[in-house]
């Protein structure tokens, strides 16, 4: 690797140099003992062209940080396109300052699927009009930016290798996330403790969770793995995801993040009655209607002795793996199931025995929590009952993450959080949905609203299930967390879609384009019928009725369809003159989302028309005809789906199997089967079917689009639309034990592992 110029300088005796790295990293009001900012320059090797890498200079200033809370920085340079220096209170505020740089005067960026920032030749100016050099400064508005959802670690990352998550955590640290959550290999732990206090290999194949179901194991939804071919214990995936944790935990060190880490929750194996006959338990509640051999969780009361003596296990062996380079550790123990007793007197010691576990391993440790568990069961959690479950710590030895801000927030109820610190976030994507929505102005307004009202709220997070699309939304909080007052959404878009389809000039035909596109699919208020990413009706089981749920999966759709349908076709219309524009990896992203959504509202439209023809004409012709148009839609739209990587269920099956590093095929169908299984039935027998559910190339043509064919056939056949869902059950069945490694047939039928097809070629059909 060469040496840089800036670098060079420290070891000439050149005014600067790098220091030793603290323990914990910088920002946040951490200790702001001097710290080695050498991964900084490493991310700018990953992510930047090579002859860059020597034009910019990072310098840590903690003294910047006026109130040791808020990061900030300087951003100058020496010249109209020279180097550049970038001056900082932290590493986080160092690397925003880059980010902002660089998009804003650059127009490039990086979002979760690609990065356009190597395609800068030369560093932007800093010049004005006169030729005069100006500083670039900002600074953030809150102390945390968080970033995690603990089920995201299921629904986007559970197959991630180590390559994906550099890309994640450069994403991350540009954004100016400092407060992550690190959930990777929180097993490997869990197990040594398990078995140290006397736990057999047995009980732990009965209650550990596939790969694929990692986090409802976690806290104490689920149990148990469903597919028993194989158990997580006969594989090498749990020392293969611990592994990969401290690459992460290393990595978010290194770019100036605290992580959170896992500790012990309190939920055991069911053999503890037998192993631990003393121990005070209670059995959690069921979850989503799985049956009992996989739910109702064992949870260790934390007023016994055995649950602070396997905390400080747990957390004295993640210090000695990981190193001391956190105090924020999560804890959720009633996620969607409640607690065993609801007497104030009993929530408020429970929560004080917990938090002193944690305080015996870690003095100085802050317990974070998901507020979601106050949402989900309104019912059992009045605000008698919140109160008390929070008054077992003291202030600033909790930290809530008010997980569904931007539309269900639980903050304003309870006087924020009765004095408790914490963040403002926007989850709005469930189980992964894709469709296009969200509340640009909203979220800008509702934030800035909460920062100005309530002084305990301490940063601004996402919360998102799962990653999938939508990043003008989910780029739009971080923007805000930098800025004191709301956004103009049409300057904010403008200002987005410049660095995203950047560095090049965007004509201000696609600029106007996408103002119309915000203030139509992301200026939703109609949160009464959709409240969270919308996902289309193609996707769920076929019914007759009852196929547009309000709420967190709504498949309705608040804004006019027509008028999506004619943004699309101008913008298909200037690709038919600027194919060269699908080359921009953000813009081909882009134009398949923006299709994906224009055929499922077509469906939409198509399925309207089979229903209403069903229920006023006998004429056999008429329904296969409208029965028809359905299965052409659904191919249409894999046609497109297969012309962009992003959109492909052969990229997730394909990651799925790679983790068996084995080299057996039997662990890799494990693997393809827990894949399938969460994405379709997600669950032993469909308990929360579709739930997960994803538009993807293969997922479309080869699952959606028989399924919707047999439903027809069942109802021009004139068969009980109720007799259904049995019917079409051997063929779910059979489509998750599907396997590649058979050869095409009745359990194998796609062949495609890659993209295929042209999307212009797709539009030009679809357009005509």
């Amino acid at each position: 690797m060469k040496l840089d110029w800036f670098r060079a300088l420290s070891f000439y005796g050149l005014g600067w140099s790098f220091s030793t790295v603290s323990a914990i990293p910088v920002g946040a009001g951490e200790n702001k003992e001097s710290v080695d900012i050498d991964g900084l320059y490493k991310l700018v090797e990953r992510q930047l062209s090579e002859n860059l890498h020597g034009q910019i200079r990072f310098e840590l200033e903690p003294s910047m940080d006026q109130d040791d809370s808020y990061d900030s920085y300087v951003v100058s340079q020496c010249g109209c396109g020279g180097p550049v220096t970038i001056q900082g209170a932290s590493k986080s505020g160092l690397s925003s300052g880059l980010y902002r740089y660089l998009r804003d005067y650059g127009h490039v960026s990086i979002s979760w699927t690609n990065s356009t920032l190597n395609q800068l030749s030369e560093l932007p100016s800093l010049c004005n009009q006169d030729g005069e050099c100006e500083t670039l400064t900002g600074s953030s508005v809150v102390p945390y930016r968080y970033h995690f959802n603990t089920v995201t670690f299921s629904y986007t990352t559970p197959f991630y290798t180590w390559d994906d998550w550099q890309h994640l955590l450069d994403w991350a640290s540009l954004q100016g996330v400092n407060l992550p959550l690190a959930w990777v290999g929180y097993e490997k732990i869990l197990i040594e403790v398990l078995r140290d206090f006397g736990f057999s290999d047995e009980h732990l194949q009965r209650f550990l969770a596939g790969p694929a179901f990692q986090s409802w194991n976690r806290f104490g939804n689920m149990q148990g793995d469903w597919n028993a071919t194989l158990s997580v214990l006969d594989i090498n995936f749990i020392e293969d995801q611990f592994a990969l944790q401290k690459q992460i935990i290393e990595r978010m060190v290194e770019l100036g993040m605290t992580p959170i880490l896992p500790c012990f929750t309190g939920f055991v194996p069911r053999e503890i009655e037998q192993v631990h006959p003393d121990a005070k338990v209670v059995n959690s509640s069921t979850w989503s209607g799985f049956p009992l051999k996989y739910t109702n969780v064992t949870f260790l009361e934390p007023e016994n002795d055995l649950f602070t003596d396997m905390q400080v296990s747990f957390m004295n062996k993640q210090r000695e793996y990981y190193g001391n380079v956190t105090k924020f550790y999560t804890l959720d123990q009633f996620n969607e199931v409640d607690p065993g007793f609801g007497e104030v007197e009993y929530l408020s010691q429970l929560s004080s025995d917990t938090i002193k576990t944690l305080k015996q391993a870690e003095p100085d440790a802050v317990w974070v929590m998901q507020g979601w568990l106050f949402y989900s069961s309104a019912d059992f959690w009045t605000e008698e009952r919140i109160e008390a479950y929070l008054s077992g710590p003291e202030k600033g030895e909790l930290l809530i993450l008010d997980l569904f801000s931007e539309n269900m927030p639980i903050w304003d109820k309870t006087d924020s959080y009765f004095g408790h610190d914490w963040i403002w976030c926007q989850l709005h994507g469930y189980g992964g949905n894709m469709g296009l929505e969200g509340s640009l102005q909203i979220i800008s307004n509702n934030f800035t609203e909460a920062r100005k009202t309530s002084p305990s709220l301490v940063g601004a997070g996402l919360t998102m299930e799962g990653q999938e699309g939508n990043q003008i939304v989910y780029d739009a909080l971080h923007y805000q967390a930098w800025h004191e007052d709301p956004y103009n959404v049409s300057d904010y878009t403008k200002a987005f879609i410049q660095s995203r389809y950047g560095p090049s000039e965007v004509p201000q035909e696609v600029l106007t384009l996408w103002d119309q596109l915000a203030h139509l699919v992301y200026t939703n208020d109609f949160w009464n019928e959709v409240n969270s990413t919308s996902k289309s009706i193609l996707e769920l089981e076929p019914a007759l009725y009852g196929m547009e749920p309000p709420g967190h999966h709504s498949t309705r759709v608040f804004y006019d369809t027509s008028k999506l349908e004619e943004i699309w076709k101008k913008l298909v219309k200037f690709v038919d003159a600027n194919p060269e524009w699908l080359n921009q990896p953000h813009f081909h992203y882009d134009m398949v989302d923006i299709t994906r959504q224009v055929l499922a509202n077509r469906f939409l439209h198509q399925y309207h028309d089979f229903v209403d023809a069903v229920n006023s004409t006998k004429d056999q012709s008429e329904l296969f005809t409208k029965g028809n148009r359905l299965a052409i839609t659904l191919g249409q739209l894999d046609d497109v789906l297969y012309t962009d990587n992003n959109f492909l269920l052969s990229k997730w099956i394909s990651s799925a199997r790679n983790m068996a590093t084995e080299n057996d095929p039997a662990v890799e169908d494990y693997f393809e089967f827990q894949a399938r299984n969460q994405i379709t039935f997600w669950g032993p027998h469909g308990e929360i079917n579709n739930y997960a559910s994803k538009s993807w190339a293969g997922l479309v043509g080869e699952y959606y689009k028989p399924i919707w064919q047999k439903f027809v056939k069942h109802i021009i056949q004139g068969n009980d639309p109720n007799d259904f869902p049995a019917a079409v059950d051997p063929f779910r069945i059979d489509w998750q034990w599907q396997k590649w490694s058979q050869p095409v047939g009745k359990y194998h039928t796609w062949t495609s592992t890659g993209t295929k097809g042209d999307l212009l070629s797709n539009l030009h059909k679809l357009v005509n």
